[in-house]
């Protein structure tokens, strides 16, 4: 009876710490998002008095898109490290806001890089069973327990080349150059399956330029700041026992 209670308990030690270490199996991942770009720029938007949290500022004439690649190493359980990579355009017009008469507008393409940080402040529960790794999907159903949330920020350059309509190229402006960027922001992922999550994430950009649109307000109290908002897939490469990634499934 000892024995056999002994037996039993070494059992469940050692599934308890092959499930913890699951996550291990998998520790890069490749992922792509896509989806609108907004700009806060000087040129277009209503004055702050009429305008609480910016959200007048939020229409579809101002709204573009970016596609961003990324590549991931999960150092723990909870902490990521990922190289991005993000292109797209920003675009502001005084068509809407407060200076209508003004008559300013520009398309900005951007290219970014950036390496970030990710921490999990929630992690799922599937990843950690050992059957869910051997193919027994979660599908839609249970999605609590089938979802991450995390923050991340990081730091990041910002390559970009402004089109201005003639009345801003008439009042003169630098087409372009390169600048530093801080993204910071939240997400959240489905874990589907063990080879692919999907997901939204809402990323905010501060730059340490005032002249992504080409143009700086006298009144101007801060430097421009865009956001995307994406929709991820993930796809996670195998892991060796070297710690090397590998395309075998």
């Amino acid at each position: 009876m000892k024995r056999s209670f002994l037996t039993i308990l070494l059992l469940t030690f050692i599934v308890s710490f092959t499930d913890a270490q699951i996550w291990k199996l998998k520790r890069y991942e490749v992922v792509v998002g896509l989806g609108p770009s907004f700009f806060f720029g000087d040129i277009g938007g209503y004055s702050q008095t009429k305008n609480i949290l910016g959200i007048r500022d939020i229409t579809l004439q101002q709204t573009r898109f970016d596609f961003n690649a990324n590549f991931k190493y999960r150092i723990t359980q909870t902490v990521n490290i990922r190289l991005s990579l993000a292109t797209g355009f920003l675009h502001a017009s005084d068509a809407r806001g407060s200076n209508e008469n003004r008559g300013y507008e520009a398309s900005t393409f951007i290219f970014e890089s950036s390496l970030i940080g990710e921490y999990y402040f929630i992690k799922n529960k599937a990843e950690d069973s050992y059957l869910f790794t051997k193919g027994k999907k979660t599908g839609f159903i249970g999605v609590l327990k089938s979802l991450d949330f995390y923050a991340f920020t990081g730091i990041g350059g910002l390559g970009y080349s402004i089109k201005p309509n003639s009345k801003l190229e008439n009042f003169g402006i630098n087409p372009g150059g390169f600048t530093g960027v801080i993204p910071v922001g939240l997400g959240t992922t489905l874990v589907y399956s063990p080879n692919f999550n999907f997901g939204v994430e809402l990323a905010g950009r501060y730059s340490f330029s005032d002249n992504l649109d080409g143009y700086t307000s006298q009144y101007s109290r801060s430097n421009d700041v865009y956001y995307f908002f994406n929709f991820t897939i993930t796809y996670k490469l195998k892991t060796r026992a070297n710690g090397g990634h590998s395309f075998r499934r």
